[in-house]
């Protein structure tokens, strides 16, 4: 049986002026980060709808009905106005439904929901991710801070394994690459704190309603997820069990 994921976020475009003495010029220049995750989770047998953010903005499904052709959905550095302000609405003020509702209204009738930590997910820089108190947290095991939640840690920050039983981490118990920050979270009561970095939730599962959602606090490429983590020998394993997990496929 196919299993179907969609994967929005992980795409930017980075506008720069070169200033040359009494001269300037400017240059632009789009970028995904997404090569990695879509790479693991094909490699695991998934078959993976991309929306790149701009992609998204108008694209991303409004009901839940219409996100239940998908096992699983990830957002990945993504922030809640690019799904709650659709350009219909921003610019020609058409109301249109509460795409983080849909969210939250899927995983309780039986999907399954990944959020991938960065600059915007969860709270992200300048709490500009703005998913605390959205329908969106609601579909997650863990509580979201109210203010910027990144822990940067550019000297690196080793991942441990929290509860070595549960299957998102089989066969990954220990030697993890070290990551340079993530999103500060806490777990909700009821759910499972699979992994750490500190002190800190790194990965926790949990069920919600009938579904389920897992919380990722780190990145899935760079940044905060540097070149010896992308490219360790695990990290294929450990995307595609989060995403069978979540998606209720073990």
């Amino acid at each position: 049986m196919t299993k179907r994921i969609l994967v929005a976020g992980e795409s930017w475009t980075v506008h720069s002026i070169h200033q040359k003495g009494f001269d300037s010029f400017t240059t632009t220049e789009y970028a995904e980060g997404v090569r990695w995750l879509k790479a693991a989770l094909e490699k695991g047998g998934w078959e993976v709808t991309y929306q790149p953010s701009h992609v998204a903005a108008r694209e991303f499904p409004f009901t839940p009905e219409e996100l239940a052709q998908y096992d699983c959905v990830v957002l990945s550095d993504i922030g809640a106005n690019t799904l709650l302000l659709h350009p219909d609405t921003f610019s020609r003020s058409k109301p249109l439904p509460n795409r983080l509702h849909a969210i939250r209204d899927y995983v309780a009738n039986g999907g399954g929901f990944v959020m991938v930590g960065g600059y915007l997910t969860f709270q992200g820089i300048d709490a500009k991710g703005q998913y605390a108190g959205s329908g969106a947290e609601e579909a997650l095991p863990v509580t979201l801070m109210r203010a910027d939640d990144r822990v940067e840690t550019p000297q690196g920050i080793a991942p441990r394994v929290s509860q070595a039983s549960h299957p998102i981490v089989a066969g990954l118990e220990s030697d993890w690459p070290d990551l340079l920050g993530y999103n500060k979270v806490s777990a909700k009561p009821g759910a499972t704190l699979v992994a750490q970095v500190g002190d800190d939730p790194l990965i926790v599962a949990g069920e919600i309603g009938k579904g389920r959602g897992v919380a990722f606090t780190s990145d899935c490429g760079p940044h905060w997820a540097p070149p010896p983590f992308v490219e360790w020998t695990g990290y294929d394993r450990l995307w595609t069990q989060i995403a069978d997990w979540a998606a209720g496929k073990i």
